[in-house]
Protein backbone atom coordinates (compact mmCIF):
# COMPACT_ATOMS: atom_id res chain seq x y z
CA UNK A 1 0.00 0.00 0.00
CA UNK A 2 1.24 3.08 -0.98
CA UNK A 3 0.69 5.84 2.00
CA UNK A 4 1.05 9.32 2.40
CA UNK A 5 0.71 10.91 6.46
CA UNK A 6 -0.16 14.30 6.54
CA UNK A 7 0.68 15.92 9.37
CA UNK A 8 4.06 15.18 11.67
CA UNK A 9 3.09 15.88 14.95
CA UNK A 10 3.28 13.43 17.53
CA UNK A 11 0.94 10.70 16.59
CA UNK A 12 1.48 11.59 12.50
CA UNK A 13 5.05 11.03 13.11
CA UNK A 14 3.80 8.01 14.98
CA UNK A 15 1.57 6.30 12.30
CA UNK A 16 4.61 6.89 9.28
CA UNK A 17 6.88 4.84 11.92
CA UNK A 18 4.02 2.28 12.67
CA UNK A 19 2.85 1.85 8.41
CA UNK A 20 6.55 1.64 7.00
CA UNK A 21 7.28 -0.94 10.51
CA UNK A 22 4.56 -3.27 9.39
CA UNK A 23 5.46 -3.12 5.64
CA UNK A 24 3.97 -0.24 3.85
CA UNK A 25 5.53 2.51 1.21
CA UNK A 26 5.52 5.44 3.40
CA UNK A 27 5.50 9.23 2.51
CA UNK A 28 5.33 11.85 5.63
CA UNK A 29 4.05 15.81 4.98
CA UNK A 30 4.76 18.16 7.37
CA UNK A 31 4.85 22.38 6.34
CA UNK A 32 7.99 23.62 5.28
CA UNK A 33 7.90 26.02 8.37
CA UNK A 34 6.96 23.35 10.87
CA UNK A 35 9.15 23.23 13.73
CA UNK A 36 8.07 19.77 14.52
CA UNK A 37 9.08 18.73 10.67
CA UNK A 38 12.31 20.81 10.83
CA UNK A 39 13.59 18.41 13.43
CA UNK A 40 12.49 15.47 11.37
CA UNK A 41 13.99 16.32 8.25
CA UNK A 42 17.56 17.37 9.89
CA UNK A 43 18.02 14.48 12.14
CA UNK A 44 14.99 12.09 11.18
CA UNK A 45 14.35 12.11 14.94
CA UNK A 46 11.60 13.84 17.19
CA UNK A 47 11.58 13.57 21.01
CA UNK A 48 9.22 10.27 20.89
CA UNK A 49 11.04 8.04 18.16
CA UNK A 50 13.73 7.79 14.63
CA UNK A 51 12.39 7.48 11.42
CA UNK A 52 13.56 4.64 9.02
CA UNK A 53 15.60 5.87 6.03
CA UNK A 54 12.83 4.18 3.62
CA UNK A 55 10.22 6.77 5.20
CA UNK A 56 10.27 9.60 2.26
CA UNK A 57 9.40 13.21 3.84
CA UNK A 58 8.29 16.36 1.72
CA UNK A 59 6.90 19.53 2.16
CA UNK A 60 5.23 19.20 -1.13
CA UNK A 61 1.02 18.69 -0.35
CA UNK A 62 0.27 17.76 -4.29
CA UNK A 63 2.46 14.97 -4.45
CA UNK A 64 2.39 13.35 -0.95
CA UNK A 65 -1.70 13.76 -2.35
CA UNK A 66 -0.95 12.15 -5.69
CA UNK A 67 0.86 9.09 -4.69
CA UNK A 68 -0.96 7.74 -2.30
CA UNK A 69 -3.71 5.17 -2.44
CA UNK A 70 -4.31 6.04 1.25
CA UNK A 71 -4.10 9.63 2.96
CA UNK A 72 -3.91 9.69 6.74
CA UNK A 73 -3.97 12.80 7.86
CA UNK A 74 -3.19 13.50 11.56
CA UNK A 75 -3.57 17.36 12.17
CA UNK A 76 -5.44 20.01 14.74
CA UNK A 77 -9.40 19.16 14.24
CA UNK A 78 -10.02 22.79 14.10
CA UNK A 79 -7.88 23.26 11.26
CA UNK A 80 -9.74 20.46 9.16
CA UNK A 81 -11.92 21.90 6.94
CA UNK A 82 -9.23 24.42 5.69
CA UNK A 83 -6.67 21.34 5.39
CA UNK A 84 -9.20 19.41 3.14
CA UNK A 85 -9.93 22.46 0.79
CA UNK A 86 -6.50 22.21 0.25
CA UNK A 87 -5.73 18.80 -0.65
CA UNK A 88 -8.92 18.39 -2.72
CA UNK A 89 -8.06 19.66 -6.20
CA UNK A 90 -4.81 16.98 -6.04
CA UNK A 91 -7.25 14.03 -5.03
CA UNK A 92 -7.95 11.71 -7.86
CA UNK A 93 -11.30 10.10 -6.48
CA UNK A 94 -9.77 6.70 -6.13
CA UNK A 95 -8.16 7.19 -2.78
CA UNK A 96 -9.44 6.76 1.07
CA UNK A 97 -8.94 8.87 3.37
CA UNK A 98 -8.20 7.69 6.75
CA UNK A 99 -8.67 10.25 9.71
CA UNK A 100 -6.09 9.65 12.90
CA UNK A 101 -7.72 12.41 14.77
CA UNK A 102 -10.25 13.02 17.37
CA UNK A 103 -12.52 16.02 17.46
CA UNK A 104 -15.81 17.78 16.51
CA UNK A 105 -15.72 21.17 14.30
CA UNK A 106 -16.58 23.78 17.28
CA UNK A 107 -18.46 26.28 14.94
CA UNK A 108 -21.00 23.90 13.50
CA UNK A 109 -20.68 20.74 15.93
CA UNK A 110 -20.12 18.72 12.97
CA UNK A 111 -18.06 15.04 12.85
CA UNK A 112 -14.41 15.29 11.40
CA UNK A 113 -15.85 12.50 8.65
CA UNK A 114 -18.89 14.70 7.84
CA UNK A 115 -16.52 17.85 7.55
CA UNK A 116 -14.38 15.69 4.91
CA UNK A 117 -17.39 14.74 3.14
CA UNK A 118 -18.90 18.22 2.65
CA UNK A 119 -15.04 19.16 0.81
CA UNK A 120 -14.40 16.00 -1.10
CA UNK A 121 -15.99 12.74 -2.98
CA UNK A 122 -13.76 10.02 -0.91
CA UNK A 123 -14.79 7.39 0.85
CA UNK A 124 -13.05 8.14 4.34
CA UNK A 125 -12.31 5.93 7.61
CA UNK A 126 -11.52 6.94 10.96
CA UNK A 127 -8.63 5.60 13.45
CA UNK A 128 -9.18 5.56 17.01
CA UNK A 129 -9.08 4.31 20.44
CA UNK A 130 -6.58 4.03 23.63
CA UNK A 131 -3.10 4.09 22.79
CA UNK A 132 0.46 6.36 23.76
CA UNK A 133 3.09 7.12 20.91
CA UNK A 134 5.60 6.54 24.01
CA UNK A 135 3.92 2.88 24.94
CA UNK A 136 3.85 1.96 21.31
CA UNK A 137 7.45 2.77 20.65
CA UNK A 138 8.39 0.53 23.94
CA UNK A 139 6.57 -2.34 22.16
CA UNK A 140 3.52 -2.15 24.47
CA UNK A 141 0.48 -3.04 22.64
CA UNK A 142 -2.83 -2.00 22.36
CA UNK A 143 -6.36 -2.60 20.82
CA UNK A 144 -7.68 0.00 18.55
CA UNK A 145 -10.72 0.72 16.21
CA UNK A 146 -11.61 1.51 12.87
CA UNK A 147 -14.84 2.49 11.64
CA UNK A 148 -15.85 3.62 8.29
CA UNK A 149 -19.37 3.43 6.55
CA UNK A 150 -18.56 1.19 4.34
CA UNK A 151 -18.22 -2.44 5.60
CA UNK A 152 -15.62 -3.45 2.74
CA UNK A 153 -13.40 -0.38 3.76
CA UNK A 154 -12.89 -1.17 7.34
CA UNK A 155 -11.90 -4.43 6.51
CA UNK A 156 -9.55 -3.59 3.95
CA UNK A 157 -7.92 -0.99 6.46
CA UNK A 158 -8.31 -3.70 9.25
CA UNK A 159 -6.54 -6.30 7.07
CA UNK A 160 -3.57 -4.24 6.05
CA UNK A 161 -3.08 -2.38 9.02
CA UNK A 162 -3.63 -4.34 12.07
CA UNK A 163 -0.25 -6.07 13.80
CA UNK A 164 0.96 -7.58 17.10
CA UNK A 165 1.47 -4.07 18.24
CA UNK A 166 -1.90 -2.85 17.33
CA UNK A 167 -5.03 -4.74 17.24
CA UNK A 168 -7.49 -3.63 15.49
CA UNK A 169 -11.53 -4.09 15.67
CA UNK A 170 -14.09 -3.69 13.50
CA UNK A 171 -16.28 -0.19 14.18
CA UNK A 172 -19.75 -0.16 12.96
CA UNK A 173 -21.18 2.99 14.46
CA UNK A 174 -19.14 5.53 12.88
CA UNK A 175 -21.10 8.19 14.93
CA UNK A 176 -20.74 6.88 18.25
CA UNK A 177 -16.77 5.88 17.39
CA UNK A 178 -16.60 9.57 16.42
CA UNK A 179 -18.27 11.39 18.80
CA UNK A 180 -17.29 9.18 21.83
CA UNK A 181 -13.18 9.71 20.99
CA UNK A 182 -13.74 13.46 20.50
CA UNK A 183 -15.45 13.62 23.76
CA UNK A 184 -13.45 11.56 26.23
CA UNK A 185 -11.00 14.43 25.75
CA UNK A 186 -13.51 16.92 27.77
CA UNK A 187 -13.51 14.24 30.16
CA UNK A 188 -9.35 14.26 30.30
CA UNK A 189 -9.56 17.71 31.02
CA UNK A 190 -11.58 17.07 34.00
CA UNK A 191 -10.04 14.61 34.86
CA UNK A 192 -6.77 17.09 35.45
CA UNK A 193 -8.65 19.02 36.74
CA UNK A 194 -9.36 17.00 40.00
CA UNK A 195 -5.59 15.88 40.43
CA UNK A 196 -4.97 19.20 40.18
CA UNK A 197 -7.55 19.63 42.99
CA UNK A 198 -6.24 16.70 44.95
CA UNK A 199 -9.54 14.87 43.97
CA UNK A 200 -8.05 12.29 42.30
CA UNK A 201 -10.34 9.46 44.38
CA UNK A 202 -13.40 11.10 42.22
CA UNK A 203 -11.46 10.19 39.27
CA UNK A 204 -13.86 6.85 39.40
CA UNK A 205 -17.15 8.17 39.47
CA UNK A 206 -16.19 10.58 36.41
CA UNK A 207 -15.50 7.97 34.15
CA UNK A 208 -18.70 6.29 35.18
CA UNK A 209 -20.98 9.18 34.87
CA UNK A 210 -18.77 10.55 32.16
CA UNK A 211 -19.13 7.35 30.03
CA UNK A 212 -23.51 7.88 30.63
CA UNK A 213 -23.42 11.56 29.53
CA UNK A 214 -21.91 10.95 26.20
CA UNK A 215 -23.91 7.45 25.96
CA UNK A 216 -26.79 9.88 26.12
CA UNK A 217 -25.61 11.77 23.21
CA UNK A 218 -24.86 9.36 20.99
CA UNK A 219 -28.28 7.77 21.19
CA UNK A 220 -29.59 11.29 20.45
CA UNK A 221 -27.41 11.21 17.24
CA UNK A 222 -28.62 8.20 15.93
CA UNK A 223 -25.69 6.04 17.22
CA UNK A 224 -25.52 3.19 19.81
CA UNK A 225 -25.33 4.23 23.53
CA UNK A 226 -23.44 0.92 23.81
CA UNK A 227 -20.36 2.56 21.93
CA UNK A 228 -19.62 4.99 24.53
CA UNK A 229 -18.62 1.76 26.58
CA UNK A 230 -16.42 0.82 23.85
CA UNK A 231 -12.83 1.95 22.56
CA UNK A 232 -13.28 4.29 21.56
CA UNK A 233 -14.66 6.39 24.79
CA UNK A 234 -14.33 4.50 27.84
CA UNK A 235 -11.69 2.04 26.45
CA UNK A 236 -9.81 5.24 26.06
CA UNK A 237 -9.80 6.70 29.24
CA UNK A 238 -7.18 4.66 30.40
CA UNK A 239 -5.00 6.52 28.17
CA UNK A 240 -6.61 10.01 28.54
CA UNK A 241 -7.73 10.17 32.30
CA UNK A 242 -4.65 8.86 34.39
CA UNK A 243 -1.96 8.75 31.80
CA UNK A 244 1.03 11.18 32.44
CA UNK A 245 1.95 11.48 28.44
CA UNK A 246 -1.93 12.92 27.98
CA UNK A 247 -1.86 16.67 27.01
CA UNK A 248 -6.14 16.56 28.20
CA UNK A 249 -4.98 15.84 31.76
CA UNK A 250 -2.17 17.44 31.84
CA UNK A 251 -3.61 20.42 30.40
CA UNK A 252 -7.07 20.40 33.00
CA UNK A 253 -4.30 19.80 35.86
CA UNK A 254 -1.87 23.15 34.57
CA UNK A 255 -4.94 25.06 34.11
CA UNK A 256 -6.18 24.59 38.33
CA UNK A 257 -2.96 25.22 38.95
CA UNK A 258 -2.58 28.29 37.03
CA UNK A 259 1.00 26.90 35.02
CA UNK A 260 1.24 26.98 31.73
CA UNK A 261 0.84 24.34 29.11
CA UNK A 262 1.59 24.56 25.61
CA UNK A 263 0.78 20.94 23.65
CA UNK A 264 -2.39 20.54 22.27
CA UNK A 265 -5.74 20.08 23.64
CA UNK A 266 -8.22 19.45 21.94
CA UNK A 267 -10.63 18.77 24.19
CA UNK A 268 -10.22 22.74 24.56
CA UNK A 269 -12.24 23.04 21.25
CA UNK A 270 -14.14 20.16 21.61
CA UNK A 271 -16.01 21.18 24.86
CA UNK A 272 -17.97 24.18 22.85
CA UNK A 273 -18.78 22.01 19.92
CA UNK A 274 -20.15 19.62 22.40
CA UNK A 275 -22.18 22.55 24.23
CA UNK A 276 -23.29 23.26 20.78
CA UNK A 277 -25.05 19.82 20.36
CA UNK A 278 -26.03 19.39 23.71
CA UNK A 279 -28.50 22.05 22.70
CA UNK A 280 -29.17 20.77 18.89
CA UNK A 281 -30.08 17.27 20.13
CA UNK A 282 -31.57 18.65 23.85
CA UNK A 283 -29.38 16.35 26.06
CA UNK A 284 -27.77 17.20 29.18
CA UNK A 285 -24.27 16.92 29.52
CA UNK A 286 -23.41 17.81 33.07
CA UNK A 287 -19.46 16.60 33.07
CA UNK A 288 -19.05 18.94 29.89
CA UNK A 289 -21.08 21.47 30.61
CA UNK A 290 -19.10 22.40 33.78
CA UNK A 291 -15.41 22.35 31.92
CA UNK A 292 -17.15 24.82 29.62
CA UNK A 293 -18.14 26.74 32.74
CA UNK A 294 -14.28 26.81 34.22
CA UNK A 295 -12.79 26.90 30.62
CA UNK A 296 -14.90 29.88 29.12
CA UNK A 297 -16.65 31.57 32.11
CA UNK A 298 -14.55 31.64 34.74
CA UNK A 299 -16.43 29.19 37.11
CA UNK A 300 -14.60 28.09 39.99
CA UNK A 301 -13.16 24.89 39.07
CA UNK A 302 -13.48 23.25 42.71
CA UNK A 303 -16.79 24.23 42.84
CA UNK A 304 -17.80 23.31 39.54
CA UNK A 305 -16.43 19.87 39.69
CA UNK A 306 -17.64 18.88 43.14
CA UNK A 307 -21.18 19.83 42.75
CA UNK A 308 -21.51 17.44 39.89
CA UNK A 309 -20.41 14.89 42.99
CA UNK A 310 -23.05 16.50 45.45
CA UNK A 311 -25.88 16.72 43.18
CA UNK A 312 -29.89 16.05 44.28
CA UNK A 313 -30.37 12.17 44.84
CA UNK A 314 -31.12 10.34 41.84
CA UNK A 315 -31.48 6.42 40.54
CA UNK A 316 -27.86 6.21 38.92
CA UNK A 317 -29.64 4.77 35.78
Amino acid sequence: MKISVLGSGRWGSFIAWYCNKIGHDVVLYGRENSAHFSSLLETRKNQYLELDQSIQLSTCLESSVKRADYIIISISAQELRSFIKQIAPHLTGDQKIILCMKGIEDTSGKRLSQVVSEECGCDIAVWVGPGHVQSFIAGIPNCMIIDSEHLTLTKELVDNLGSDLIRFYFGHDLVGNEIGAASKNVIGIAAGMLDGLGYSSLKGALMARGAREISRLIKAMGGHELTAYGLSHLGDYEATLFSQHSHNRRYGEAFVKGEPFEKLAEGVSTVEALMFLSKAYAVELPICQAVHNILYKGFSAREALTDLFIRPVKFEF
